[in-house]
């Protein structure tokens, strides 16, 4: 059997610890038992704190874990867990850990983050010039401290053979899946999936993240605009107009908004079109035709392409998936 170690941290998100273990401990048992036949576990799951010790988490569940990290042994893979807040903190309390990963990974263990827990691994270097994702709210403070790594932002789970990370929150069901058929098989993932009756297969995060629109620069006229912007979007503007209505040429604008937000002024429309829109689309009874209109646009085919481009769904997909009403609520 393989060996998992799940690393629990104080001020962890509990599930991610919680989680991901359940799904190594069932895979290979609990369809079985439901099927009448005998387990056949894989992997043989132990949680480790820095210490040994009690770890409080988030929600302030106490989790006894097995052993500190430094009784661990030959293990396998590692999966760290996910911080919600006060990341920069955590990383340094935590400078014991992103020492020991790294004695870990050079002795051959393979390492796995959950959300957030990816901001952890890469403080080891070792996703340095390989590819990453992580929580799609935090991915403009991630670029600041790891800009050597590739962020793939809107990706559930990336994979560079030996280290992988996965989005937000819940997705660290989808990275565990994901792993069991990478170390197993195709069949042990799903027989384990239907039996916790969990979807998976997951491969964009990007339907549930709300763009950001920075706002810590110091440069007021640019606040200015990107203020206008949010507020008469679904007028009919573009980007001479907004120039225009701040008294600099298109291309000064241009380069200046950039500079301060990150994005061109036409992306940070379109941006906020797409946030707009993605309300509207959850509300009952609402038609993309609508919505195409209220925010601003009169090609609807053309605002069709935009939206699957930023979402990763069709409209109509992204409406099954956020519109529709439990059938149990009859109010």
């Amino acid at each position: 059997m393989k060996k998992v170690t799940v690393l629990a941290l104080h001020a962890a998100q509990a599930s991610s610890i919680t989680g991901p273990m359940d799904v190594f401990i069932f895979a290979g048992v609990l369809w079985n038992l439901a099927c009448g036949k005998p387990p056949t576990p894989f992997f043989e799951v132990t949680v480790a704190s820095v210490d040994g010790k009690t770890v409080k988490c988030l929600n302030r569940l106490n989790i006894e874990p097995h052993c500190s990290i430094h009784d661990v042994r030959n293990t396998d893979l590692i999966i760290l867990c996910a911080v919600a807040g006060h990341i920069e903190k955590w990383i340094e309390k935590h400078r014991e850990v992103v020492r020991w990963l790294q004695e870990q990974y050079e002795a051959g263990a393979q390492i796995a983050s959950s959300c957030t827990g990816a901001f952890l691994l890469a403080e080891t270097g070792l996703l340095n010039g390989k590819t990453a994702t992580t929580h799609w709210g935090f991915v403009d403070l991630f670029r600041q401290r790891y800009p050597l790594v590739h962020l793939r932002p809107d990706s559930m789970i990336t994979d560079e053979g030996d280290l992988y990370c996965s989005g937000g929150s819940n997705s660290y069901n989808d990275l565990s899946f994901y792993l069991v058929e990478k170390l197993c098989s195709r069949e042990v993932a799903v027989h384990c999936a239907k039996a916790m009756v969990q979807d998976f297969g997951r491969v964009t995060q990007a339907p549930y993240a709300a763009f950001p629109f920075p706002k810590a620069h110091n440069e007021k006229d640019i606040l200015a605009a990107q203020r206008w912007i949010e507020e008469n979007y679904d007028t009919d503007i573009t980007v001479p107009i907004i120039a225009s209505k701040f008294g600099v040429s298109k291309r000064t604008f241009e380069r200046r908004f950039k500079r301060s937000t990150g994005d061109s002024p036409l992306l940070y429309l379109q941006k906020v079109r797409i946030n707009a829109a993605k309300a509207l689309l959850e509300k009952p009874s609402s038609t993309f035709e609508d919505v195409t209109y209220q925010v601003g646009y009169k090609d609807i085919s053309s605002f069709r392409k935009i939206f699957q481009r930023h979402t990763g769904l069709r409209p109509k997909e992204y409406q099954r998936l956020f519109q529709q009403k439990h059938p149990l609520h009859t109010g």
